[in-house]
């Protein structure tokens, strides 16, 4: 009589839940609230304020009724890929997953960019040059992204207070700005005319490009849900973290481009440090310099937290997809100590470094930094597209009503087409115009075929790795 080993306990088992509401709800404004969007829409100047408001109509607050009902429907490790798997299949499933993993190699290098160039001015006065020192933004760049990744090796009941850190160390240096732009313009006056005209959209070919821009930072509250089964009773912390953060971070896009506007004309403001241009002008014209730099040291670690939620988020889906064995196995190892998903997070790490490097090549640092962020918005809207459409097609099974836990989109199926369509429309809109050269492009030719060749490949490599998954799991079964 033989006596079978016992089975291999689930890597997912092995996960412990770690994170409460206050958890989920920071790392939500870690993840999504950003100065750089702040600085990116005052850069665009003042029509940018009512596109924060169609924006949050139209993409925010519909995306955020979809997020809620497939994370309390559907409260599993992977978020956005198990629900396009349970509506679409393993291969659909695993492009919405692997597209959504895969946009971080581009997304890391731009953050980390604009983190390294916002920390510049924790150097006060030199801070401007700084922030436009390539040999100072890649080591500082790299070095945050080494720190997130060490934090979220050793694990969530570590690494989530650098998120926790990071989600009050983003929201109250904007408070600051928000602040200092109140003073000073009632003090000295706005150096911008807000009219209700100016702050229309206005249509130009060399601004159109950051209408993407805009719903891209909206995006990230679904992030956490990729992490379900590391939460806390998910369907009820959830929903609540959602609707909390969604609320405070729309309030700060708007009110922080009428505050950043107010102390720097758009056309003096660059798109990645330009919030902290602003807080050092407002600063010095209140006689305090010192906020500047107390703005900039807290947005540093809250930039860090920004890198350590993502890094924590997103790697979660690899490391599932390779749990499927969609992926080589190595991608679905926990780690025997600290019980996280660490070779996902390292692969993760390393090729976001190698694409920071190569970004630099025959580029300006605005242009590279233009360059990452394309590319990450085409990649990342690709799964958003699978998300809008799964939340219809699932809409029409069974279980909908029959599940007392569930938080769903108001108005029955037809709100969930209006939510699911409405949401589809503006990211494919945003795909489109994220393929527009901006109008400050050293070679517009250059930045389309890397812009191009880049995200075409990158699915691509995704895809190679599908058919050889799918080819292992089929020649095992027989």
């Amino acid at each position: 009589m033989t006596i079978s080993a016992p089975a291999a306990r689930d890597p997912k088992s092995q996960l412990p839940r770690t994170m409460g509401f206050w958890d989920v709800l920071l790392f939500n404004i870690a993840t999504v609230l950003g100065p750089r969007w702040i600085a990116a829409a005052g850069h665009n100047g003042t029509s940018s304020i009512s596109l924060w408001g169609i924006a949050a109509v139209f993409f925010f607050v519909p995306g955020a009724l979809v997020i809620n009902e497939l994370s309390s429907r559907f409260p599993e490790e992977g978020g956005l890929y198990a629900w396009s798997r349970e509506a679409f299949g393993d291969f659909h499933g695993f492009i919405a997953g692997w597209t959504y993993w895969i946009y971080t190699v581009f997304y890391f290098p731009g953050l980390l960019l604009a983190s390294a160039s916002m920390a510049a001015y924790i150097m006060g006065g030199h801070g401007a040059a700084l922030a436009q020192s390539r040999p100072f933004l890649l080591t500082v760049s790299l070095s945050l992204l080494l720190v997130a990744v060490i934090l979220n090796i050793i694990g969530l009941n570590i690494g989530k207070w650098l998120q926790n850190a990071g989600g009050v160390g983003t929201y109250v240096p904007l408070l600051m700005l928000v602040g200092i732009a109140a003073v000073v313009s009632w003090r000295y006056g706005s150096v911008t005319h807000f009219t209700v005209k100016n702050m229309l959209p206005a249509w130009n070919w060399d601004t159109v490009n950051f209408w993407s821009q805009i719903a891209f930072a909206f995006t990230g509250l679904e992030l956490v849900s990729a992490m379900s089964e590391e939460v806390r009773d998910p369907r009820r912390t959830l929903p609540r973290a959602v609707f909390g953060a969604g609320a405070l971070i729309a309030l700060m896009y708007i009110v922080g481009t009428f505050a950043i506007l107010s102390l720097v004309p758009a056309a003096n403001l660059d798109p990645q440090s330009g919030v902290f241009h602003a807080i050092t002008v407002g600063s010095v014209a209140m006689r305090v310099g010192l906020l500047g730099i107390l703005a900039a040291v807290l947005v540093t670690v809250g930039n860090a937290g920004g890198v350590g939620s993502t890094v924590a988020g997103i790697a979660r889906v690899p490391f599932v997809v390779g749990v499927d064995r969609y992926l080589p196995a190595a991608f679905g190892k926990i780690h025997p100590r600290w019980k996280t998903p660490y070779v996902s997070i390292l692969v993760q790490a390393s090729v976001s470094g190698a694409i920071l490097l190569g970004s630099q090549i025959n580029e300006t640092t605005r242009g590279a930094y233009q360059f990452l962020i394309d590319a990450a918005i085409i990649l990342y809207f690709i799964p958003f597209l699978y998300m809008f459409a799964a939340v219809i097609k699932l809409a029409h099974r069974k279980d909908r009503k029959q599940n007392p836990q569930a938080v769903l989109v108001p108005g029955g199926i037809a709100g969930v087409w209006i939510s699911g369509g409405l949401g589809f429309i503006v990211v494919l809109i945003g795909i489109l115009v994220s393929l527009v050269p901006p109008g400050d492009s050293a070679d517009k030719l250059g930045f389309e075929l890397k812009l191009v060749g880049g995200t075409v490949a990158s699915v691509l490599l995704g895809l190679t790795l599908y058919w050889r998954g799918a080819r292992t799991k089929k020649a095992e079964s027989q």
